[in-house]
């Protein structure tokens, strides 16, 4: 039997570049061969129609001579990232010439070492992915066509997980660019566009596969990058392209931390809940937060989050959490309409903390079915005529995840009987931005005779906008509104006036922290319906700890308890 034939290394790389050769024509509309002077040694293609040369007579130009000035250091960068990792990602650049006029032509293609450390570049018109959901169902941000802060968190985890597997540690670094904001509505719509797509390529173009970069928040990105990165020469690309951009051509500062996790010892889920919660701390700091804290010791901050995580979905599989309740009284009568029910872990664990922790891991939607089959399970365990009745909380993040929705769904269908028993109040309605579909959500509960309120009404500008779009039965007005407006001189104006809009929309009114008579006088007199508060004692396990009898004279028409009549 013959030897195998051995195919020298020069033969190698030369069956490389034909494979390469062959592979780009069936993909692009132009071929480049560069030396690493950037001097073009072959090319392929109608580039007279593009440079106004034909392909013959192009070796000898450099690069320089094809690519828009301003292009030029994205190109730097690029070949760079090629260096590093032998290939370039499509990515749109503008070409010179009569014939490109500054169209954007997306090129990719490989450096190869062993081939006289040529880079090969394949080269076609750009028909860039438009901003948008991504083949994958990720969410992009605008102009840039970055991920978005979830979908990013979403594929974090698994890119920093591949890159361990090929023997790379991938890292990431967070981005910050207070000013950015600012710079952008100095700008025409059309150049605040381009420079937010400028900014996209450059934070793609040095990601781990061309697409690891995210805007997280405005002025903020995230990226997933080989060690080899020179995460400083990134900074002063992208503080070159803002300046480049500025009117004044002063440019805005660019802020970077660059983080490492330890992608062994975490699982990819755990590891992309970890992740999701230091992004959230970046993404909702202010500006004057020193990004630099957030990179000293990231693998910890995963690694306790993780380890939260799975301690909480422990808690919620187990259900290892209890309820205490809260009573809703009538501010005429005395009459407790129904309960709030409020979680309860062991000793010293804080609810907001966990249940923020939740909310910015994205296991909220997990508690708040857990929470409503507790709350029903209780309600089970009460006489079926009995008159108590409880509100359990959904996150607004919780309103768009349909396996929640199909699920509180389901458990409804199996209890008819909890149909006026079982209420439901909506929490951080500000994470609520598809207002329709929140809507059609609060509509589906409200036709299955399930009474809805609004949490939170009057902490934000938004609040009374929410009213226009969310067809609720009750609104709950937020404990500190309620206690400013006894301080503020104008106050109960300001309350009379929530009342009456929510009257005139036949939406009832609670208002939060009454926890003095002078309170629930207050509220009364501003026309609000209900009343919660320390008043009436603190949220206890058992309901029969909360005696109004002995509150009669706080309620000008107190007859005792009385039958409830209902929102």
């Amino acid at each position: 039997m013959a030897e195998p034939l051995a195919i020298k290394p020069a033969e190698s790389a030369k069956t490389e570049r034909d494979r390469f050769v062959a592979l780009a024509f069936c993909w692009a509309d132009f071929l480049l061969e560069v030396d690493e002077d950037q001097k073009v040694v072959f090319a392929g293609g109608p580039w007279k129609g593009l440079v106004d040369k034909p392909a013959d007579q192009m070796p000898g130009m450099s690069l320089k001579d094809i690519i828009l000035d301003d292009d030029q250091p994205l190109m730097e960068s690029l070949l760079g990232v090629a260096r590093r990792k032998g290939r370039i990602e499509d990515v749109a650049l503008r070409f010179k010439g009569k014939g490109a006029a500054g169209l954007p032509i997306s090129f990719a293609g490989y450096f190869m070492e062993d081939f006289g450390r040529h880079y090969f570049l394949a080269m076609r018109v750009s028909h860039r992915q438009s901003a948008g959901l991504t083949p994958s169902g990720h969410q992009r941000v605008g102009e840039t066509n970055l991920y978005d802060a979830d979908s990013f968190a979403d594929v974090l985890g698994g890119k920093l997980k591949d890159a361990k597997g090929k023997g790379d540690d991938a890292k990431l670094t967070m981005i910050n660019m207070p000013a950015l904001s600012a710079l952008e509505g100095s700008l025409e719509e059309e150049e605040a566009a381009n420079l937010n797509k400028t900014l996209g390529v450059y934070l793609r173009a040095n990601s781990v596969d061309g697409d690891s970069a995210a805007q997280l928040d405005d002025g903020k990105f995230g990226i997933v990058h080989d060690q080899d990165l020179d995460v400083k020469n990134l900074e002063d690309q992208l503080a070159g392209v803002a300046k480049d951009f500025d009117p004044e051509g002063k440019g805005v500062e660019v802020q970077s931390a660059t983080m490492e996790a330890d992608a062994d010892a975490i699982s990819e889920e755990d590891l992309a809940n970890g992740l999701l919660y230091a992004i959230n701390k970046f993404k909702d700091s202010d500006e004057s937060f020193d990004i630099h804290s957030l990179s000293k010791n990231l693998s910890s901050l995963v690694s306790d989050a993780a380890e939260k995580v799975t301690r909480f979905k422990s808690t919620v599989a187990e259900g290892n959490f209890h309820l205490v309740f809260h009573p809703i009284v009538e501010v005429q009568t005395g009459e407790i309409h129904h309960y709030e029910a409020l979680t309860r872990f062991e000793p010293g664990v804080s609810p907001f903390e966990l249940i923020t922790m939740a909310e910015e891991t994205g296991m909220i939607s997990e508690f708040d079915m857990a929470v409503a089959q507790k709350g029903l399970d209780w309600l089970n365990k009460t006489p079926r005529n009995s008159k108590s009745s409880i509100a359990v909380n959904i996150s607004g993040h919780s309103v768009f995840n349909q396996k929640y929705v199909e699920q509180l769904y389901n458990m409804l269908k199996q209890n008819p009987w909890a149909e006026g028993r079982l209420l439901f109040e909506i929490t951080e309605s500000a994470k609520m931005e598809d207002l329709e579909a929140a809507n059609n959500f609060i509509q589906s509960l409200r036709k299955k005779r399930y009474h809805v309120c609004l949490d939170d009404f009057g902490a934000g500008a938004a609040s009374f906008g929410y009213l226009m779009s969310l067809e609720v039965d009750v609104v709950k007005i937020d404990g500190p509104v309620v206690k400013d407006a006894q301080k503020a001189r104008r106050g109960k104006a300001l309350l009379e006036s929530m009342a009456t809009l929510c009257k005139n929309l036949s939406i009832e009114t609670i208002a939060e922290m009454v926890d003095s008579k002078e309170g629930l006088d207050f509220v009364r007199k501003a026309g609000i319906n209900y009343a919660q508060g320390y008043l009436f004692g603190k949220p206890h396990a058992d309901i029969k700890q909360f005696d109004m009898g002995r509150y009669k004279h706080l309620f000008p028409k107190s007859g005792g308890i009385r039958a409830r009549s209902g929102y």
